[in-house]
């Protein structure tokens, strides 16, 4: 009878935790995040040019977050769909609200803007023409002689009118509209818009100013200023410049799908066209105007944001890069070498030692390239296996494995398609594979490839040995410079084997019936995580200290939020380190008292999921490829592997540890869903990115004096014949 007893209370509790009101929504929280980056642009203390980058991400976060989430939403509404998501709210009211939300966004970004960053530029040297109206006799010369040589030869005016309809206005192209009357008539308004050209730098550098500042202007006033010269018999009205987005996500039936690749390629194109779901219009747009592109592109009220300001502040990073200004940049930071890389032999020879930590940008990816580099060359090499999900422009892995596959090496690369934005790099990369001879693999029908992980087969004179590369992160040369990630390196015989089954499964259709050490999604990961979180509540149910630390990216999925909540009214103490989106509440009484949540946005992007287990005194450290959302726990391949070596435990550990004390960078969730600035008062300043690149700094010195040391010099001896 007890029994049944405890059997209802614990389903009565677990009911309790899927409350909808013990949860965030998804997309609000997402826009808490954009918010906490915009923070890092209004701080006085950051750099100015850092601020302008900081600022310059927050417009093209913004831009994703409607292409794919407000996207989806509609597309959710037209096709009557009224499922509530785990906070209860339907598509129609998360729209509604992310609305009130974005609007508000935007205008803290152009306060941002236009109150902070411009007189600031200005006082450094630097001015901002923001209306061609406003350029001296010199400047105005300049502009309209730019325009002349640079800009008119590349522009394409359309007018429209019976025999020509309204353009099909390109996704996030910059475009000004204008209306337009015949000379000598009184008839109609006519139409016509014409593209700011992307082929063109859109920061135009014009003589300095009476001021003796540095002047720029954008590429659209130079144009505005000479649009008449577009439309020669006609009398320009207004002009002004709109930017559209459209709806940008895939929609790819792959079981319908003969060639998954041509499919993709098809699709790509239609992300130009999609539907039209923002409009971005200049504040003081002219009605008659705005109410032509509103009605042609089919937008309702709240989809249109007027802008005070240059419309699409991504602009700003090619600001940053204005030569002149590096006393208003943050001291760029070299990756630094890993110490266990850093003497003599092979990258095998130094693995073979033991499992080596890398932890980037603060160290190099250099070891990572050669660990590939290394495998195309050596003859004992037998294969290389390798998922990809993003790589950059000029891959030198990519190089290296085709140069594996021309050395007669089996190389077999899973190149994920679907990787969103990255889909038609990734054919590129796909195609120049195959043709060099690798075995690719385009993912698996309904999930997207998101695991990092390559493994190297070798002929060893002991037998076959396998080496394996783990990783948080992308293999991308480019973003390892931005991203913070961990990486680990083995040839652990039992992460070897599961290596194996690893690509035999993503290759063919063989699952293995267990694991050694890797857990994989999106069958086995997520009762994984589910095991160990119940397991700190049943710790600390039997009075044992049950303690539990993650950090990533997001999180969301409705499982394991109710299991968190469940061990933190066990008395579980659980502190997470979550960058981005957030479903989860703190300080709730008996629910989540015990939880602390802390989001860190620094100069690099925090990218690494790390995750501790107190387990009673014998804790347990993971890292993987996978946030704890339903997408990569139930729709995606990742790989999560156990840190067993006490000494990398340890920088793990330490990695938590410091984050944790992070008292500069870090914003802490409050009961009422705000964030705030870690409370200063009685700490020390803790920079947490900071003391990560001073501690590689030191660890790459370290071993620097260490190598030089150790080269004692012989003296050479000859021994003379008797």
């Amino acid at each position: 009878m007890a029994e049944k007893k405890n059997v209802a209370e614990k389903s009565a509790g677990e009911k309790a935790f899927r409350d909808p009101a013990l949860y965030t929504n998804r997309e609000l929280s997402w826009l808490l995040f954009d918010k906490r980056v915009l923070s890092e642009a209004r701080d006085r203390q950051i750099p100015l040019f850092e601020r302008l980058k900081f600022l310059s991400i927050t417009a093209s976060n913004l831009d994703e977050f409607f292409m794919v989430r407000v996207a989806s939403l509609k597309d959710m509404v037209n096709a009557k769909y009224t499922k509530k998501d785990i906070a209860g709210m339907t598509a129609s009211e998360q729209l509604s609200r992310i609305t009130v939300a974005a609007h508000d966004l935007v205008a803290q970004q152009y306060s941002t803007y236009n109150r902070s960053l411009l007189p600031l530029l200005k006082a450094n040297g630097l001015t901002v023409v923001e209306r061609h109206e406003d350029l001296n006799r010199e400047q105005a010369a300049y502009a309209d002689e730019y325009f002349e040589e640079n800009v008119y030869p590349v522009l394409t005016p359309m007018a429209v009118d019976s025999s020509r309809p309204f353009p099909l206005i390109r996704n996030k192209s910059l475009n000004i509209g204008s209306l337009l009357s015949k000379k000598g008539e009184k008839k109609e308004l006519e139409f016509a818009t014409v593209q700011v050209p992307s082929v063109l730098a859109r920061i135009v550098e014009i003589p300095a100013g009476e001021d003796g500042n540095r002047a720029v202007i954008l590429l659209e006033e130079i144009i505005e200023r000479n649009i008449s010269k577009l439309f020669l018999n006609y009398d320009v009205v207004c002009s002004h410049p709109f930017r559209i987005m459209r709806n940008a996500d895939l929609t790819i039936d792959e079981d319908e799908a003969e060639d998954l690749l041509k499919e993709i390629e098809k699709q790509l194109k239609k992300r130009q066209w999609g539907q039209a779901i923002r409009l971005e219009v200049e504040a003081g747009i002219d009605k008659r105007l705005l109410s032509i592109i509103k009605k042609e592109l089919d937008l309702e009220e709240d989809d249109i944001y007027r802008i005070d300001g240059p419309l699409d502040l991504t602009f700003l990073m090619k600001m940053y890069g204005l030569a002149g200004f590096e006393h208003l940049k943050a001291e760029k930071y070299e990756p630094q070498p890993v110490p266990e890389f850093m003497g003599e032999g092979s990258v095998f020879d130094q693995i073979k030692k033991g499992d080596i930590l890398l932890h980037h940008p603060y160290q190099s990816f250099e070891p990572v390239i050669r660990f590939v580099r290394e495998a195309a060359k050596d003859p004992d090499v037998l294969a290389i296996k390798q998922t990809l999900y993003r790589v950059s422009g000029n891959s030198p892995i990519i190089a290296a494995l085709a140069q594996a596959a021309e050395n007669g090496k089996q190389v077999s690369v899973l190149v994920e398609l679907k990787a969103r934005f990255d889909e038609e790099n990734n054919i590129v990369w796909a195609k120049k594979l195959e043709k060099a001879g690798c075995h690719v693999i385009y993912g698996l029908v309904g999930l997207k490839t998101h695991s990092k992980i390559t493994l190297v087969v070798r002929r060893e004179e002991d037998g076959i040995r396998r080496y394996v590369h783990l990783g948080t992160g992308n293999y991308n040369d480019a973003t390892a410079k931005q991203y913070t990630d961990i990486g680990m390196m083995t040839c652990s015989e039992a992460i070897g084997e599961d290596a194996t089954a690893v690509f035999n499964m993503l290759s063919g259709y063989s699952e293995p019936l267990s694991w050694n050490k890797l857990s994989l999604a999106p069958l086995w990961l997520k009762e994984k995580f589910l095991y160990l979180i119940g397991r700190e509540a049943r710790h600390a149910e039997n009075g044992e200290k049950g303690h539990i630390v993650a950090k990533m990216n997001s999180l969301c999925d409705p499982d394991v939020i109710a299991a968190l909540y469940e061990a933190s009214a066990a008395g579980v103490k659980i502190d997470l380190i979550i960058r981005g989106i957030c479903c989860l509440k703190v300080g709730i009484p008996g629910v989540s008292e015990n939880i602390t949540v802390r989001s860190i946005v620094g100069t690099f992007l925090e990218h690494c999921r790390i995750f501790y287990f107190e387990n009673a005194g014998k804790s347990e450290v993971y890292c993987g490829s996978a946030d704890w959302m339903p997408r990569n726990l139930e729709r995606r391949v990742e790989i999560l592997f156990p840190v067993e070596d006490p000494k990398l435990k340890e920088k793990l550990i330490h990695i938590l540890d410091v984050q944790m004390a992070d008292t500069m960078k870090a914003q802490v969730l409050l009961a009422d869903g705000s964030y705030e600035k870690v409370d200063r008062r009685g700490k020390d300043p803790v920079t947490a990115q900071e003391v990560f690149c001073q501690e590689a700094i030191r660890a790459a010195q370290e071993e620097e004096d260490d190598v030089r040391d150790s080269r004692v010099f012989i003296p050479e001896v000859h021994v003379q014949e008797p």
